[in-house]
């Protein structure tokens, strides 16, 4: 919105200094229809400025210090080629700048030329045009340009909490939607425009389990935007070209390095890649196990047992957060629940397993191997 602004204020401004210049002759007899021409001439080259400016690969979000800079530069540049005009108007074409007498009942004055008035309309123009490439450059490159003295650069500066930025797959997961539901975000969270779309190709998938993703995607996405709990917005923050030729997981670290935001997914890949970045990732796998309750030798837990297990007399049971329970003497209690002990908690790279036993019941001892018989010599 501000570069649509600013390059209809351009456009207006190198039309009023053409229509000004070109009709504001006071000398008799000169020719003073030279408003058309100069209009025409700089309203063509106000085209050619801009559609040069708008077919530059665009580099990142615009702000107001860097428009200032922009401005400031571009009167420098505008002051030193002004002073060139006005140097190759002196040497190769002095009478532009001679002043034309006009005698009258009021006296004798002095007035500019029409020659003298289109060479400060050119060098007018010329300074808008320059204060309008580096204010727009400066806006479009502010994260990436390093002045060499005295070696100044442009920082991120993120006010407030981070923005999360998700990925299609945990969308499609959908524990992100219960996570928010909990007020415990507090951050805005960006959904890119480039997620939607493949979320919207995998529900138009031939294959059903990823048509099923993705409309389940889908769904979670619309449960987002209608929690009033959150902060959800569609970034349409524009890539260089290259960085749209990029994989979508590439596309989620650069654009997560542009807006400073952490990666939210329950991707493994994803995560190596964005840690090998710099970029901080959010790993809702990770969030899960740390959220399950913490289970101590020797406490009680009520779980339903559900099948038996591998061992002789073992059943296996679940927690409601999926923590297995291996139950010690309950191969005959399936579809009941029972009272157990905890006697070992083992983590894992599946997850965590609990091990416990019935009150007041014996350990199960493996069986005992005979003993060699000594034949006395």
């Amino acid at each position: 919105m501000l570069l649509h602004a600013l390059r209809a204020l351009f456009f207006l401004l190198v039309a009023a200094v053409a229509l000004s210049a070109g009709g504001s002759s006071d000398v008799p007899g000169e020719v003073t229809n030279l408003r058309v021409p100069l209009t025409i001439a700089g309203l063509g080259m106000a085209l050619v400025v801009v559609a040069v400016d708008v077919f530059l690969p665009r580099k990142s979000l615009a702000a107001l210090s860097g428009g200032f800079l922009g401005l400031v530069v571009g009167m420098v540049i505008a002051y030193g080629l002004s002073l060139i005009i006005d140097l190759l108007v002196q040497t190769y074409a002095p009478s532009l700048l001679d002043k034309v007498k006009i005698e009258s009942a009021e006296g004798t004055k002095f007035v500019p030329s029409s020659g003298e008035t289109v060479v400060s309309a050119l060098k007018l123009i010329l300074g808008i045009i320059c204060c309008y490439l580096t204010i727009t450059l400066i806006l479009q490159t502010k994260d990436d340009i390093r002045f060499v003295i005295p070696y100044v650069e442009f920082a991120k500066q993120s006010k407030g909490a981070r923005p999360l930025i998700l990925d299609t797959s945990v969308i499609i997961d959908g524990r992100i939607a219960d996570v928010c539901d909990t007020r415990i975000v507090d951050a805005p969270i960006i959904i890119p425009r480039f997620i939607l779309q493949e979320l919207q190709a995998i529900a138009d998938s031939s294959d059903k389990l990823k048509r099923n993703r993705g409309r389940r995607g889908l769904d979670m996405l619309n449960k987002l935007q209608t929690n009033d709990k959150i902060e959800i917005k569609i970034s349409d923050a524009r890539l260089t070209t290259m960085e749209e030729g990029e994989a979508v997981d590439e596309k989620l670290v650069t654009l997560a390095k542009k807006l400073d935001g952490r990666l939210v997914t329950n991707d493994y890949n994803l995560n190596k890649i964005a840690q090998l970045r710099g970029v901080d990732v959010i790993n809702i796998n990770d969030l899960a196990n740390a959220l399950k309750p913490v289970l101590l030798h020797g406490e009680n837990i009520t779980v339903k047992i559900i099948k038996p297990g591998e061992e002789p007399g073992q059943g296996i049971g679940y927690l409601e957060d999926g923590t297995m329970i291996v139950a010690e003497n309950c191969r005959d209690k399936i579809n009941e629940d029972v009272v157990l002990t905890v006697t070992n908690v083992l983590q894992t790279s599946a997850g965590r397993m609990v091990f416990g036993r019935p009150e007041g019941s014996v350990p199960v001892l493996g069986p005992r191997r005979p003993r060699p018989r000594v034949t006395p010599g």
